[in-house]
């Protein structure tokens, strides 16, 4: 096969690795970073303390993160077909790529916000901030940098699921590489693909350090309790003292 010939597949099997990579990551934020947040708000001391939640939410994720992929895709084809209505092609391989990317994702957002100062966390109850006050102006903010890293590395494992996902006709460059790489001997496809993957997930890779670097430098200059818990309408400490 020519390298014309090849051109077509890997571009396609490209389009079709981001498409699956972009909506599994999508679903991974939109189920995970909630699911680790009440893992810390639900724990001894937290701000939603529930010994309850918390351990059912904890057994939840280590279980979904203790099965190997291949095995989740296989046991999900009954859901998959039933949510999708096939079990084969990229659109399908989405619903195991987000259920086995949701709770790896939540265990790096508890990681990520358990490290926030505790001081800023007392600061912002003394100051009257309620529970959701305290997470979206104190917890996520401060843990910024640290999620878009987890963010970072949780694509880079969707990345490596969604090769594992051609295996089972997903489609992408993991069944190009099967397809045409090992059952048709041609190593050109299995080198290429391999070359393919390095490059996107290094690209992701340094996309994601970046967006940390810049977001340590916003989150170092606005590190004040008081900057942080401003609501909406409140005035400066200055504006007050010219008024009197």
């Amino acid at each position: 096969m020519s390298w014309s010939d090849m051109q077509p597949l890997l571009y396609n099997a490209c389009l079709d690795t981001f498409f699956m990579v972009w909506w599994a990551t999508v679903w991974a934020v939109v189920g995970g970073l909630p699911l680790g947040v009440l893992l810390v708000l639900t724990e001894r001391g937290g701000q939603l303390q529930n010994a309850v939640v918390n351990k059912v939410i904890s057994v939840v994720v280590n279980i979904g993160r203790s099965l190997p992929f291949v095995i989740l895709m296989i046991a999900l084809i009954p859901f998959t077909r039933f949510v999708i209505g096939t079990s084969i092609g990229p659109s399908a391989a989405v619903v195991p790529l987000a259920i086995g990317a949701i709770p790896f994702f939540a265990r790096l957002v508890e990681t990520s916000v358990r490290e926030v100062d505790g001081g800023l966390v007392e600061a912002a109850q003394s100051m009257g901030g309620g529970t959701w006050t305290i997470v979206f102006k104190v917890l996520l903010p401060q843990s910024m940098p640290s999620l878009v890293a987890g963010l970072t590395n949780t694509v880079i494992t969707v990345i490596s699921y969604s090769a594992m996902a051609g295996a089972l006709g997903a489609g992408g460059l993991g069944s190009v590489a099967i397809t045409y790489g090992q059952q048709r001997f041609d190593t050109r496809f299995m080198i290429v693909t391999v070359v393919l993957i390095i490059v996107i997930v290094t690209l992701v890779q340094l996309i994601g350090d970046l967006a940390v670097r810049i977001l340590s430098r916003r989150s170092s200059r606005a590190n004040s309790p008081v900057r942080l818990l401003r609501l909406p309408g409140q005035r400066k400490p200055s504006e007050q003292t010219a008024k009197i």
